[in-house]
């Protein structure tokens, strides 16, 4: 990774891109400091702290803590993320998208991003006014807002939506003019942006003598453990043997050569996790806008079960993550469209005939790697739970964060590395 970094920056049209990429991101650790007007962010950022169990708290830690201090970033990249879902979805559910993105081309690719570029200003419109709703809430009997009036209302509402549009511009530029992966990369930062937080409370329990240092030593190591998985997994791949019949064009020979079928384990990255993490946390968040319930009622063991350290809440959320991740690789990967593609150009699996056959064996081996793969994003994301339940330690990233942070790290070296490949290749020609 470090040889690849230092090489595409001893090439000046590399070296641009990524100055131009750390531009992108010290514009967003600016917006990310700028906080809106009229917010009280002190009361804020302690009712969100109460909320950490939450949905609150997941968006919270996608931000970089930008959504508990009311930031002009306060709702990140999320409502582009959660738009490019949707449409995604959309395309396998309805046919005239289904179309446009099969048989549309290069139009129909810019018509689909124009959707999800309106549907992201839509879903940020939404989520800016539940923010400015449990604003004007408040907690613990006050007002979280130092003004009620609409001119507030309209202020901190715009702003948020303008914020998250404007993060959706830097990442399409980053895309364009950078080293690409513009929103992996946004994301990637708001991430890194709470490690020297979490590095110094840790720090700060270690010199108290409230935190042991094996404690400390078996973070460490977990967490890179954690790290060396993800980027084993990350990288695997069932490879089907592929062989194609000889055929007679003219004069010519084509086919008769082998080749394989790639199919990833971890196909779905980290979209199970986050949609798992989603669903699981709606109970506690529900329960958290309630009047809290009395000691040793049936009110406060519900709450106590749904808790993010429950052991309830953690076997719903490892089922979630694999029913997540099955669904996801259903709707990316079509085992019967890949036996057609196979069978139109003379292609055909050793051992098994083309048509159903083909497409029950591919479906057998997606079914399997599906569940290798489903299993190890289960396991990442709860370790660092599991972590916080027996350690009584608050390490402040998830297992969500660190596939996200690893991801985004090897797919920008693999991005830097196809473009330094590209140019030899250009040259070469030249």
């Amino acid at each position: 990774m470090i040889q690849t970094v230092r090489k595409a920056w001893g090439i000046p049209e590399l070296r641009k891109k990524i100055y131009f990429t750390l531009l992108i991101l010290v514009i967003y650790r600016i917006g990310s400091a700028i906080a809106v007007p009229y917010v009280n962010t002190d009361l804020l950022g302690s009712y969100l702290n109460s909320m950490g169990t939450t949905i609150l708290g997941l968006y919270n830690a996608m931000s970089g803590g930008a959504f508990a201090q009311a930031t002009v970033f306060a709702l990140g990249i999320q409502p582009y993320i959660n738009s490019s879902i949707i449409i995604q979805l959309l395309t396998v559910a309805i046919p005239a998208l289904e179309r446009l993105q099969k048989e549309g081309g290069e139009e129909g690719k810019k018509k689909l991003q124009s959707i999800t570029r309106y549907s992201t200003v839509a879903i940020a419109l939404l989520q800016a006014l539940g923010y400015f709703f449990i604003l004007k809430r408040g907690f613990n009997g006050q007002s979280m807002l130092t003004s009620d009036g609409i001119w507030a209302a309209l202020v901190i509402i715009i702003s948020f939506v303008a914020g998250s549009s404007f993060l959706m511009w830097l990442g399409e530029q980053c895309n364009e003019f950078g080293v690409g992966n513009g929103i992996s990369m946004i994301l990637f930062a708001g991430i890194i942006s709470r490690v020297p937080s979490m590095v110094g409370s840790l720090y700060s329990g270690l010199v108290s003598g409230a935190i042991p240092w094996w404690t400390i030593l078996l973070i460490a190591v977990g967490v890179l453990g954690l790290v060396v998985l993800i980027v084993f997994v990350n990288d695997a791949e069932r490879r089907i043997p592929v062989q194609y019949a000889k055929r007679q064009v003219g004069r010519k020979m084509y086919g008769g050569q082998s080749s394989t079928l790639p199919m990833k384990v971890s196909m779905a990255g980290v979209l199970p996790v986050i949609f798992a993490q989603s669903i699981a946390t709606i109970p506690a968040t529900i329960g958290a806008f309630l009047p809290p319930p009395g000691e040793g009622s049936f009110g406060a063991a519900v709450l106590d079960a749904i808790d993010s350290k429950s052991v309830l809440y953690l076997v719903i959320y490892f089922l979630l993550i694999i029913g997540f991740s099955y669904f996801y690789a259903t709707i990316q990967f079509n085992p019967v469209e890949i036996a057609n593609n196979l069978k139109r150009n003379g292609g055909f699996i050793p051992g098994f005939r083309p048509g159903k056959p083909t497409s029950d064996f591919i479906a057998k081996v997606l079914s399997k790697i599906t569940l290798f793969g489903a299993i190890y994003l289960g396991i990442v994301a709860i370790l660092p739970l599991l972590a916080d339940k027996f350690s009584k330690v608050s390490i402040g990233i998830g297992g969500t964060s660190v596939i996200i942070v690893v991801g985004v790290a090897l797919e920008t070296v693999k991005a830097l590395e196809n473009q330094m490949l590209m140019r030899q290749y250009k040259g070469f020609l030249e």
